[in-house]
């Protein structure tokens, strides 16, 4: 039996794998409502990241406002606890404007800290940041996953493995407390002043990794590699430790061909999408919908089971 929420305010989050149609549904959402879109995918943070992160295009932000997209600088020092606190700042001022708003994002600890809030952790120890850095930039980012799956197994199955500032955050914590990151989290957390209700879009495996195939491609003709070219010299921050960029950095410093790193991209973007499913499989408040559903199904959805009608 659905169960009305009583508060006036609505958080509507959207969520899935990666490209699976977030930002479409999101914008027809923004539109339906008349609000605006918070995003929750870390990747599309950065201003120098453009085509590798899959921005939504300009004709897509025309047409609906958009929050944490590119507004800040891949040199700058951002955590998930400054996006928790600068994204409940940004809902308090929305909110007494709007009574809904839209959130999306392919990037689940970040929706989890607006929506839950974060965990409390340890103050890293002075030296440790600069021990770990100083790891990445003559060794690489292979000892820092070794490193966290021996200090934390847990966390180290659960977290996108690849992605290096989450790996060093969580080796920061491990090393500074002596404890296991995961030991801190999934703690009491503060209740939020709005309502949430999540939905999640979804399609077969074989739809999912072709959609991820044909995306490669795009960005490729649409100038990934030049985009890659020109962060070359700053491939060791933590923000271009990601798919889609680090694969061609390995191929303009001769390690693998083209076509080979471009195979490389999809792969590891097929397994980031596994991983987002996992995460979002164990919340079963998420009401899945096909990836080509149509909006008056999820509008009807949602009106039925909130006060949005």
């Amino acid at each position: 039996m659905a169960i009305l929420f009583t508060m006036n305010k609505t958080l509507i989050t959207v969520v899935g794998p990666t490209a699976i149609g977030k930002t479409a549904l999101s914008i027809k959402l923004a539109q339906h409502y008349q609000t605006e879109i918070l995003s929750a995918d870390s990747r599309q943070f950065f201003k120098e990241m453009y085509i590798g992160t899959a921005v939504p295009d300009p004709e897509e932000l025309k047409r609906a406002p958009h929050h944490f997209i590119q507004h800040i600088s891949i040199k700058d020092t951002y955590s998930i606890g400054h996006y928790e606190r600068e994204a409940l700042k940004l809902c308090d001022t929305l909110f007494k404007k709007y009574d809904t708003l839209i959130l999306v994002g392919g990037s689940g600890m970040y929706v989890d800290a607006l929506i839950n809030g974060l965990d409390y952790f340890p103050d890293v120890l002075p030296g440790i940041r600069e021990q770990l850095q100083e790891i990445l930039s003559t060794q690489g980012e292979i000892p820092l996953r070794e490193m966290l799956k021996e200090k934390d197994p847990l966390y180290a199955s659960q977290v996108d493995i690849y992605n290096t500032q989450r790996v060093m955050r969580a080796l920061e914590v491990c090393l500074s407390s002596g404890k296991p990151f995961s030991s801190f989290r999934n703690r009491p957390k503060k209740p939020r002043e709005f309502n949430t209700i999540k939905v999640g879009l979804n399609a077969d495996r074989e739809v999912i990794y072709d959609r991820i195939n044909r995306r490669v491609d795009l960005m490729m003709e649409a100038g990934l590699l030049k985009e890659v070219e020109g962060l070359l010299s700053r491939k060791r921050l933590n923000a271009l430790q990601t798919v889609g960029y680090r694969e061609l950095f390995e191929f303009l410093e001769g390690e693998v061909s083209l076509e080979k790193a471009v195979e490389n991209i999809k792969t590891n973007t097929r397994r980031f999408a596994k991983r987002q499913l996992t995460w979002y499989r164990k919340d079963p408040t998420i009401q899945w919908f096909d990836y080509q559903v149509k909006l008056e199904e999820v509008i009807k959805y949602l009106n039925k089971n909130t006060l949005l009608a």
